[in-house]
Parts: structure tokens; C-alpha cells; sequence
């Protein structure tokens, strides 16, 4: 739009503020709003406009990207980094839970280099990865931990043998239990809410379930699974995240079994082959998954899959409306075994050592069997620790994020509620619609998360309209990249609060890379490693970057990171994760399989799995940094995905955009696109870089997290070569 050619927010006129879709009155009102934040001898900065007010979440999005790219519409990324869009202030820096440890603590631990929280917080991270004791006794304190016997101390790495060493070790508990016991430093009582919800189609009201309320529902089901099954069984959950499925999976682990996590969607092969590779002994799921008025066969798909016993929960009513086979059980005569038992609401958790399994997952699986990651009573401290260290869970949070138990992100929300002390919220049904949104508003979300598909489902939909969000105070958003544009529309909805970025792996419990509320953020962009995790940044010969250094590699985390797995159930682990890294500073580093970017002015990017990077004209890129250019060559555009591919008679690598339509019924010249994508490359990437073909397509293949299959889409291009060698 014409904003993107400006150069300051003084050049704005009334005409272009109409053309934004303000109407006259407001146009005017809004035009003397920028007269009022600018001056006449300086330039209008983004931190002007935010602290002026100037933006509102009810205007409409081409507002908010014609006062953005008006003030940042000679930002030169190169030589500047990351133009930065939220900047903390010293007195919501001192009530995060990061500041209020500093202010306690800052100066004992970094003595006299010591400043504030917001000066002081790279040094501090830094801090953590040197001295991790000191910082995890300092955090455990502050989480909704029970030890039944205390640990022997915080690290040991006394045996060479074991690799980053052996966390908390003595210590035996039962995680879930620590979910579900008040804790009355954290102002965690049994009448706090610890969940809300509310199914699709009815807006009506909001559902809520005390902790006393989930615990005796907890402990009511850990008892029907003592008359079902057998003490350590492995009992899969294959149904989307409701209240009944995290009162599930919290009974399995308080109960002493194993979850296995299965996502939703996955088709009867992959629930086979999860099934088989967990040796799992019962499944829990739904008779059908709810969308709207569509009703989407699961239990049909579980049969096929498996037959172990599997206890069926009726997504409507309380009976479901599929025929069972003989040894399975509706949930209703599933909790009729204990409906006599004296004292069903009571249960003596089962405790067992930090490092027993409680929860398998799996990678994604898009060829052979997935990777088989055992979790352990560790991951859940983990993952909490690090949102309550990043994404600033605190007590009295409402914490809402569409994702499935199937999923990483899935427990890791859970563990972040209820050992961080705030509410879980669950929208139970599609949050691709108008009603999620409707949810969040009457639900008053305070933290919501995201990945980069929806939010860009959300802005192009317009559904989200007229809702107010602005009692959300932290957005997050992980799984793949994330693009600008998309960013700027999630921040303006929600006033303009921080988007932290996570990236991380289900192997790790959590993630390697965040933002939070201590530095400035950026869009699309990540300010800091996590809290006690280390890595550096290799070049193609394996060696290690200057530390500060503006560069791209790939990523060598450091071995002593709590919470990360050991040992995989279906291959070797020391040869997935170690096998070829070299050592730094005497020590093997990790592999992970991330290609990262390091900007000027200490930044960084993701670009994407190490197989998605290509070699053009001698130049090494990453198929994340060629679709962030092309993205915004064409307003037609919803996404764009860059392969390369070798021509069957040798030569250089060729490369390939993949593109889908915003409107998938009109037709496009794929030479036109081609040429506005050479465009764009050659304007604001390289000039050497150069498309050799384009390809419309209906949609990008994806796994069931929603991450891009570039694979695919590079097998399918390979075949064409293939079958027309001279295209």
C-alpha cells in the first residue's frame, strides 16, 4: 500500500487515512492524533506511536500498516537489524517474574555489574548457562512443586558417563500431584479456578472447574484406570484437548501409568504405528471430533488403528453414538467401576523417581516410524519453568493456547498453568473461527498463544472483527516462522502487547530460543537463548561463531540443559543428537537440526530444519528466508514455499515457489508471479538468486502440527523433472 512507500508519519494525508477504511470523522480525528505525537523536528519513532496512543485495536489493519511501514519505511534491516515494536519500561520490568528475581537477587549474583532487570539480563542469562544451580534453586522456589523426598542437590555431573549430567537426583514426587495441590505462596488455594472452557456454538456463558473440582474428578479416574488396567501400563489419549482429556492425562500420571500422546487428526496408520512403537495397553478417545455442525469419525479411525481396549467419550451427550466393540467401554461404564468405590474422590498418588517416564511423544513422523520421546517427571519443571521465566506465566493468568495433548505444545500448557498457578482455558472446538476469538474476549484471556497459520487464517478471514482483546497482556507464538505483516495484525488487536516467539523441540521439554519481557522485541524474531540453555552458531565446517557475531548455522546447544531427553524408545539417541557434533570449549555440543540467524543488533532468526536450506549460486540460503520476500511480491498471496531441485543432467541447484492464492478460485500466469518474485528477490535479498519456476497450488501439504512439508512439495516438483526433463 502506499504507506510502504513513505517515509515519515508527517507525509500522511487525509486521503490515505480514508483509504484505510477510517471514516471522515475519525479520519480527522486520527490525522490531529498524529500531529499531536509528531514533531516538527524530529522524525516519529515506533515507540512515539505506542506511547502517543496513536493506534487503536478497533481501527482497521490497514491503519496499523500505514503508520508501521510509514516509520519504519527506511529502516535498513542490513545495517540496522530488527526494527524493534515493544519496548519494556523499567516498572513492568520489576513485575515480571524474571525482574522480581533480579531485584532480589541481582546484585548477590552479578555483584556490582548488577543495574536493573532490563540492563542486567543478558548478563544474567549468561549467568544461568555458567552457574545452572544457582539459578534453578532460585526458580524451583517459585513453581507448584511437592517433593515427597527431596533431591540431593540441583546438578550432578560427578559421572563423565552421563551426558549433562543428572538433574535433581534422590528426588521422588508425582508431578501430577504437584499439579493439583494448592500452594499458598503462590496464592494457589483449592477455589482458585484452575479451568475454564467453553464448546463451540455456545456463547452463552463460560465454564469453570475449581482445583478442588479437578483434583476429586482426578482421583475419581485415577481409581476407575486401578479397575481397568494394570499398575505402569502405557494408556495413549487420541481425542481433542478438553477438560475430560486433561483430567485424563493428570489421572494416568497420579495413578502411576504412561500417557502416550496421539493427536486428532492423524489417520489409522499413525495411530498404529504410535500404538505399537509405545507398546500402549488401552486408548482414550471420542466417538467424533466437533467442527461447527460437522461431526468428524475418530473412534472409526482409533478400531482401525488398534485393538486394544479403548474407553469412548462422547463428544455430545452422554452416551456414544457409535456401536462399541465388545472389549471396549463408553466413559460412562468406565467411572461406573468405581461408582461404589468409598472413597473415589481420594487417591494416593503414586511417587517414583525424577527420571520415570510419564508421557511418550513423538516427532512428527513423516517417514517410517516417528521418533518415541519419553518424557520424565523433569520435562513438566522444564517447560513450566521456562514459561514462567519467559512468557511470564504468573498467578491469577488466563492462559489460552489452541493446540492438542497429541502435541509438545499440548502438556507443556498444561504443566505451565498448573505449576505456574494460573487458569487453563480451553475452547473446545475449531479455533480457526469467529467463536474462539468471542471466547478469548469473554473468557479474559491474559496470555494467548499461537502458531504463525492461524494468526495468518485470522487476519485474512476478518473474523476476529470488533472483539476485544486487550486484556491480553503476553502473546506467544511458536512452530514455524512467523511473518511481519501477520505479527503486526496479531500485536494491534491486543494493544500492542509483546509476541513472544518460542522454538524449540519436543525433545528438549520446552524451547532453546524465546523473547521476553525484559529486552525489546521484534516481529518474526527471537531477543535471547532460554534461561540456563547455551548454544553457538556453526558454520559449514563445524566451527563455532564469534559469540556475538552476525551469522547463519546451524545450532550446537551446550549438553547441561535440564529436562532434555535422554534415551529415545525406538532408535539411538547418542546417534539422533550427538553423533558428528563437534566439542566447544571441551564438551560435545547437542544437535538439534535448526539453521539460525543471528542479526545485527543481537537478534535472532529461525530459518528453518538444516534439510531446508539450498545452495544458490554458490550461496547457502534457507527456503524461510526466499518465502519471507516473496510473501509480500503480490497482495494475491496467502503463502509461498521455496524448494530447490537438481535438473536431472546436473548442474546448479534450480529454485522453485510453491504458491497459494488468498482467493483459490482465481487463475494466475505463473510468469507474472515469476517475475514479481525475481523482483522482490533481487530488490530486497540477493540479486543473484533466480527463480526458475512457479507453481499454483491449492494448498501446502503439512504434518498434524501444522509444520510446512517442504519434502513433499520437493518430491512432487522431482517428478515433473522426472516425466518433463526440459520444463
Amino acid at each position: 500500500m502506499a504507506a510502504a512507500r513513505r517515509r515519515s508519519v508527517q507525509e500522511v494525508t487525509l486521503e490515505d487515512v480514508l483509504e484505510g477504511g477510517l471514516p471522515l470523522e475519525e479520519a480527522r480525528e486520527f490525522l490531529a492524533a498524529v500531529k499531536r505525537v509528531a514533531s516538527s523536528d524530529a522524525a516519529v519513532t515506533w515507540r512515539n506511536v505506542l506511547e502517543g496512543g496513536l493506534l487503536k485495536p478497533i481501527y482497521p489493519h490497514a491503519i496499523h500498516q500505514l503508520v508501521y511501514y510509514s516509520v519504519y519505511g527506511g529502516w535498513d534491516v542490513v545495517v540496522r537489524g530488527s526494527p524493534p515494536v515493544w519496548f519494556p519500561s523499567r516498572s513492568d520490568s520489576e513485575d515480571t517474574n524474571l525482574g522480581r528475581l533480579l531485584e532480589s537477587h541481582g546484585r548477590k549474583l552479578l555483584g556490582s555489574s548488577y543495574i536493573n532487570p532490563i540492563d542486567s539480563f543478558n548478563l544474567f542469562q549468561k549467568f544461568s548457562v555458567d552457574h545452572p544451580e544457582v539459578y534453578w534453586e532460585l526458580v524451583l522456589q517459585n513453581l507448584s512443586l511437592k517433593f515427597h523426598k527431596k533431591p540431593r542437590c540441583i546438578l550432578d555431573t560427578s559421572r563423565q558417563s552421563r551426558y549433562g549430567g543428572e538433574w535433581l537426583p534422590g528426588a521422588v514426587l508425582n508431578i501430577s500431584e504437584c499439579c493439583l495441590s494448592p500452594m499458598s505462596f503462590m496464592g494457589k488455594s483449592d477455589y482458585s479456578v484452575a479451568i475454564i472452557w467453553r464448546d463451540e456454538g455456545d456463547d452463552s456463558f463460560v465454564n469453570s472447574l475449581s482445583l478442588k473440582e479437578l483434583r476429586e474428578q482426578v482421583m475419581m479416574v485415577s481409581n476407575a484406570l486401578d479397575a481397568n488396567f494394570s499398575k505402569g501400563d502405557s494408556l495413549a489419549i487420541d481425542m481433542p484437548m478438553t477438560t475430560t482429556a486433561v483430567i485424563i492425562y493428570l489421572a494416568i500420571i497420579l495413578a502411576g501409568y504412561v500417557v502416550v500422546s496421539i493427536a486428532d487428526s492423524f489417520a489409522a496408520k499413525e495411530i498404529e504405528s504410535r500404538m505399537r512403537v509405545s507398546k500402549a495397553q488401552g486408548i482414550f478417545t471420542q466417538d467424533f471430533i466437533i467442527r461447527g455442525e460437522k461431526e468428524v469419525p475418530l473412534y472409526s479411525r482409533v478400531v482401525e488403528g488398534s485393538s486394544c481396549k479403548a474407553i469412548v467419550i462422547p463428544a455430545r451427550g452422554k452416551v456414544p453414538k457409535v456401536k462399541l466393540r465388545d472389549n471396549d467401554l463408553s466413559w460412562s461404564d468406565f467411572l461406573s467401576s468405581v461408582q461404589h468405590h468409598p472413597r473415589r474422590f481420594h487417591y494416593v498418588p503414586v511417587y517414583q523417581p525424577i527420571d520415570a517416564i510419564i508421557n511418550i511423544l513423538f516427532s512428527s513422523g513423516t517417514t517410517g516410524d516417528p521418533k518415541a520421546i519419553p518424557w520424565t517427571q523433569l520435562s513438566p519443571i522444564r517447560c513450566a519453568a521456562d514459561s514462567w521465566a519467559h512468557i511470564d506465566v504468573q498467578n491469577g493468568d488466563i492462559f489460552c493456547w489452541p493446540t492438542n495433548l497429541g502435541w509438545v505444545m499440548g502438556p507443556i500448557l498444561l504443566y505451565s498453568c498448573f505449576l505456574g498457578g494460573a487458569t487453563l482455558a480451553l475452547y473446545q472446538g475449531s479455533p480457526l473461527s469467529r467463536g474462539f476469538g468471542k471466547f478469548v474476549q469473554d473468557a479474559g484471556v491474559t496470555i494467548l498463544g499461537t502458531v504463525p497459520s492461524l494468526v495468518k487464517s485470522w487476519k485474512n478471514s476478518n473474523c476476529m472483527e470488533g472483539l476485544d482483546w486487550t486484556k491480553i497482556r503476553t502473546l506467544s507464538s511458536t512452530g514455524e516462522a512467523s511473518d511481519v505483516d501477520d505479527d503486526l495484525w496479531l500485536a494491534s488487536r491486543a494493544g500492542y502487547k509483546p509476541i513472544i516467539e518460542c522454538c524449540g523441540g519436543t525433545e528438549l521439554a520446552s524451547s532453546y530460543i524465546f523473547g521476553n519481557r525484559l529486552q525489546c522485541q521484534a516481529f518474526g524474531t527471537f531477543s535471547a537463548p532460554a534461561m540456563s540453555t547455551g548454544f553457538v552458531i556453526l558454520n559449514e565446517h563445524g566451527c563455532a561463531y564469534a559469540v556475538d557475531q552476525p551469522c547463519v548455522g546451524e545450532v550446537g546447544l551446550f549438553p547441561q540443559n535440564m529436562g532434555t531427553s535422554t534415551k529415545l524408545l525406538n532408535a539411538d539417541h547418542d546417534e539422533v543428537y550427538l553423533e558428528g557434533m563437534p566439542f566447544y570449549n571441551g564438551v560435545q555440543l547437542r544437535r538439534h537440526g535448526d539453521i539460525i540467524e543471528r542479526t545485527i543488533g543481537g537478534y535472532y532468526r529461525v530459518h528453518g530444519r538444516a534439510d531446508d536450506t539450498m545452495n544458490l549460486g554458490g550461496i547457502k540460503t534457507s527456503s524461510v528466508e526466499i518465502e519471507r520476500v516473496c510473501n509480500r511480491a503480490d497482495a494475491s498471496i496467502l503463502e509461498t514455499a521455496a524448494v530447490s531441485v537438481r535438473m536431472l543432467d546436473g548442474g546448479p541447484e534450480q529454485l522453485v515457489i510453491f504458491v497459494v492464492l488468498k482467493d483459490r478460485s482465481s487463475g494466475w500466469d505463473s510468469d507474472i508471479l515469476k517475475t514479481r518474485f525475481q523482483r522482490a528477490i533481487q530488490n530486497y535479498l540477493n540479486p543473484l538468486f533466480k527463480v526458475s519456476f512457479v507453481r499454483v497450488v491449492a494448498e501446502f501439504p503439512r504434518t498434524a502440527s501444522n509444520k510446512l512439508l517442504r519434502r513433499v512439495l520437493r518430491d512432487k516438483i522431482k517428478k515433473e523433472f522426472m516425466i518433463h526433463p526440459r520444463m
